[in-house]
């Protein structure tokens, strides 16, 4: 049965709706099928790629125009334009900025309530402290600096340091809670979670070890996750999706509260269809020669440090475009939140 053709907003008298305006009120069902669509969302996230050769020289050019005192954090942000470049977000709940750290510069600390990763892009000799913990910062590495930690961000080397910065930002603005709270330098603890929690399939006994941390591993190294993949690869021959999930090692559950946060390898030659999902979902190349991505009617073309943004209800289609490398990528979406709202869908 068709849907019924709604009323319009121009159908009503204009006193009436000046009335209603005058108290704060609105017809709905002149917009019903604005909020609710038939059949399936309508998403305002549009099919997005951003360019790491076209990125970087108005990175460093921006490292020229603000010194970091001006700046405090020096970042481009990759805004998505179907939700409009004002609003600086990738996705309804997804912030991308990539961030510029040059050689002996600090960015002083502060934290927030929004949710933060660091996927490091380029360069060596930055570091990033957390709650105390300092995080060296390597390509392909993932630093987590979740809800209300402190965290600041130092460079003792002697090239630029350029990271991804993703943070559920839309999602905690959108709920009225964002704000931020400047702090004073953090004298490094001793500590690693990365250490402690590095042997496989055991964790330190809370009872003996009596941590008070909710997020124990704040640092993925490269090295290990990528280990991991490979190792799941020639393992597992049979499976299609070499993928691995970054986890809080305590409770099992995605590592921040609403993204997740995963790692991908495509076999060389790889074709990898990735079901329709509900959440928006983002992809970020750390390694390889090149990859084709196919959303919805569009083909982009994806080199190394290349990211893009999908969005949900729409089938993924990735091709490792090298026949005898493999290609890496780093992901996030948005499952955690869709899970925890009860909208979660897989189309298959």
């Amino acid at each position: 049965m068709e849907d019924l053709q709604l009323a319009k907003l121009e159908d009503l008298p204009n006193d009436y709706v000046q009335d209603l305006t005058a108290h704060n009120l609105v017809p709905l069902w002149p917009s019903l099928r604005g909020v609710l669509p038939p059949t399936k969302p309508r998403p305002l996230t549009q099919p997005t790629i951003w360019s790491y050769q076209d990125i970087r020289p108005l990175l460093i050019k921006a490292g020229e125009l603000t010194p970091i005192e001006k700046a405090e954090r020096r970042v481009l942000v990759l805004a998505n334009p179907g939700h409009g470049l004002q609003k600086m977000q990738a996705s309804a709940a997804i912030y991308l900025g990539m961030q510029l750290l040059l050689p002996g510069e600090w960015a002083p600390p502060h934290r927030h309530t929004p949710n933060a990763v660091r996927m490091i892009v380029e360069g060596e000799g930055a570091y990033t402290t957390v709650q105390g913990e300092k995080c060296p910062m390597s390509r392909g590495d993932l630093i987590l600096t979740p809800t209300g930690l402190w965290h600041e961000h130092g460079h003792d080397g002697d090239q630029p340091v350029i990271w991804l910065d993703v943070l559920d930002l839309p999602m905690v603005y959108y709920m009225e809670t964002s704000y931020h709270v400047n702090g004073t330098h953090q004298e490094p603890t001793a500590g690693h979670g990365e250490v402690q929690y590095s042997g496989a399939g055991v964790v330190p006994t809370p009872f003996f070890t009596r941590s008070d941390k909710a997020y124990p591993v704040l640092r993925f190294a490269w090295k290990d996750v990528k280990a991991a993949l490979i190792k799941l690869s020639n393992d597992e021959a049979h499976i299609e999706c070499v993928q691995v999930t970054y986890i809080n090692a305590l409770t099992g559950q995605d590592v921040e509260n609403i993204l997740g946060y995963y790692a991908l390898m495509l076999r060389p030659g790889q074709v990898l269809r990735l079901p329709a999902r509900s959440p928006a979902c983002v992809f970020h190349v750390i390694e390889g020669a090149g990859m084709e991505l196919t959303v919805e009617d569009k083909v982009f073309a994806l080199r190394e440090a290349d990211t893009a943004c999908v969005p949900g209800y729409g089938a993924v289609v990735l091709k490792n475009l090298s026949a005898d490398q493999p290609c890496f990528l780093f992901m996030t979406d948005e499952s955690p939140l869709h899970r925890k709202l009860g909208v979660y869908e897989n189309w298959g």
